[in-house]
């Protein structure tokens, strides 16, 4: 078997903002990893885990990275190294503590039993990517939608904005959950927070019918990452009570970006975004909300 690429690892403390972040601030999206051995590798994986740690060592470094940041809650996103086996995300949820949720992958053929499992254990959606491929589909997604809403759990999606909105809005609108964007909806940042396709995204947010996360700058722009400011921004104004912010911690497939300091992209939602009343519910009150904690 070729080998495959080897991820870097994370910045290891990462630095403290500038700002304080407000009691029981939440990182909404963040992956966790193992070592050789601790959970199965999907065989379809495009590059292999940082060397160096085991799970508990992952664990340790990310409560580190919470500490240093302000961080007493989290949404651990299930990685598709692992596929459709979500095994590693569930247990990361349990040994993390209360304060903390996932977000779990499935194919298009889940059953009730496998839904009801993930639900039981904390998970309060399934994600797709549309961007990439994965495992399951938008047409998987949209079917099932109210087994999701039975149990309480949402769709998570990254998608291009400029490219996938136009033909998916009407679809979110119907939806019996909300959808939540990942990475600002992975916008065209050279076209400005007026190109159509987020202009739309901007408008689902204001009528209430998806959450945008304010994470994954880094793998749109160069630190210190200015050029999404306006798209940051744009969302938060659209409707504060739909933003989230996530770390994407430890930074797995980045192509051309580079490593973020997790400190630092803070310091750019700051910027961005720099009424407390505003950065308040985006850290505190809406990932209480949606996630139930």
């Amino acid at each position: 078997m070729t080998p495959k690429p080897v991820g870097p690892p994370p910045v290891d403390p990462p630095s403290r903002p500038g700002f304080r972040l407000p009691d029981g601030a939440c990182d909404a999206h963040f992956h966790m990893l193992g070592g050789p051995g601790d959970f199965p590798l999907w065989e379809g994986r495009v590059e292999d885990p940082a060397p160096g740690r085991d799970f508990d060592g992952w664990l340790d470094t990310f409560r580190i990275h919470c500490r240093s940041l302000g961080i007493s809650r989290g949404v651990v996103v299930h990685s598709i190294f692992y596929g459709a086996d979500n095994a590693i995300t569930l247990e990361a949820a349990r040994r993390l503590g209360p304060g903390f949720k996932s977000i779990c992958l499935v194919t298009n053929d889940a059953t009730e039993a496998e839904l009801d499992h993930l639900a039981d254990n904390g998970c309060a959606g399934v994600r797709l990517n549309y961007v990439h491929g994965g495992v399951l589909s938008w047409e998987g997604a949209k079917a099932m939608a109210p087994r999701l809403a039975a149990r309480g759990m949402h769709i998570q999606m990254l998608m291009n904005a400029h490219e996938h909105m136009a033909g998916i809005a009407g679809d979110i609108r119907a939806l019996p959950v909300p959808v939540v964007f990942d990475h600002i909806g992975w916008p065209d940042v050279t076209a400005g927070p007026g190109e159509p396709g987020f202009e739309t995204l901007c408008r689902l947010l204001a009528e209430g019918c998806a959450y945008a996360k304010l994470s994954g700058i880094y793998r749109l722009a160069d630190a210190p990452y200015g050029a999404t400011d306006a798209h940051v921004a744009a969302l938060a104004a659209a409707n504060p009570e739909r933003c989230l912010w996530g770390s994407d911690w430890p930074h797995i497939m980045l192509a051309d970006a580079q490593t973020p300091d997790s400190g630092h992209l803070l310091d750019a939602l700051a910027r961005a975004v720099p009424s407390t009343e505003t950065q308040h519910r985006i850290f505190v009150e809406n990932s209480s909300a949606l996630y139930g904690f």
